[in-house]
């Protein structure tokens, strides 16, 4: 814990988890493009940087947790980051990209002598601070060793492991937040026939998911369904689906399910607007 981490991006789920970094002990320099989400860490001894390249140390590791593609790959080109990160130094991306960033990324990095390890996030802000999330992994063997520590006091109950080729790991994101956003459509779409059907939607995603469907995703999601609360309103399953048909149309892969989600995405937002 000697060597100072870099963290980039303090959103809903960065925050959490550069608390989490803090509280292990790590020394943490941290940059976010609205510089006043950083006092709070500051007040608990995180050193707060100006600019992204600020907040890492050559042959060190830096960790991004921002928004999309193009925040990341800002982040990246922007000035002095990758001369200073160096040799022997490893950029961590927790984002959720495409996989065909992630390539490009890593080829950028290796021409300057870094690595890129992909390292996305499945959890929400309350499983970060609970410490019980998930992260798929991929790069090269002798890094992913190095940030694993890293990566479980960053809250990871699991780290799991698929190879060195970059895009990989952002693969499997996107696959799981596919699977993710379809079951919650699905169960919206099912307890709201219930409920006009007279039969307590309660007590039915309460038999389903104690039976057939015994997932967390069924047990979380089908209770604040049933029980009318809120889900996310965020605009994170619109991106995440378009980026899995992307990936799907790119490697020739029939994708109508997709196809079909991000169509109802796209008008449920167009129908709040």
């Amino acid at each position: 814990m000697s060597e100072n981490i870099g963290f980039i991006g303090l959103g809903s789920l960065g925050m959490p988890i550069a608390v989490n970094l803090l509280q292990a002990g790590y020394a943490l320099t941290v940059y976010n493009r609205t510089p006043e989400k950083a006092e709070p860490l500051v007040a608990q001894g995180a050193r707060q940087a100006v600019r992204p390249a600020d907040a890492v140390t050559t042959g060190g590791i830096v960790a991004t947790l921002v928004w999309d593609d193009q925040a990341l790959e800002d982040v990246v080109n922007s000035e002095d980051f990758l001369d200073r990160l160096g040799p022997g130094g490893i950029h961590v991306s927790m984002s959720t990209v495409s996989p065909d960033t992630g390539r490009k990324l890593a080829e950028l990095h290796a021409r300057h002598g870094s690595v890129y390890v992909e390292a996305p996030i499945f959890g929400r802000p309350e499983a970060a601070a609970a410490k019980q999330l998930w992260i798929p992994i991929a790069g090269p063997q002798e890094a992913k060793e190095r940030v694993r520590p890293l990566l479980e006091a960053m809250g990871a109950k699991g780290v799991f492991d698929f190879g060195e080729e970059a895009g990989s790991a952002v693969l499997v994101k996107l696959i799981g937040n596919f699977l993710i956003v379809s079951a919650a459509r699905s169960l919206e779409e099912a307890l709201a026939i219930a409920e006009r059907g007279g039969v307590d939607p309660t007590a039915a995603v309460s038999m389903l998911t104690s039976t057939l469907f015994t997932a967390p995703i069924y047990q979380s999601y089908g209770k604040m369904i049933a029980e009318k609360s809120s889900i996310s309103d965020s605009k994170i399953p619109q991106k995440d689906v378009g980026l899995l048909l992307t990936a799907a149309q790119q490697t020739q892969v029939p994708a109508p399910l997709s196809g079909l989600l991000l169509d109802l995405l796209e008008n449920g937002e167009r129908n709040r607007t």
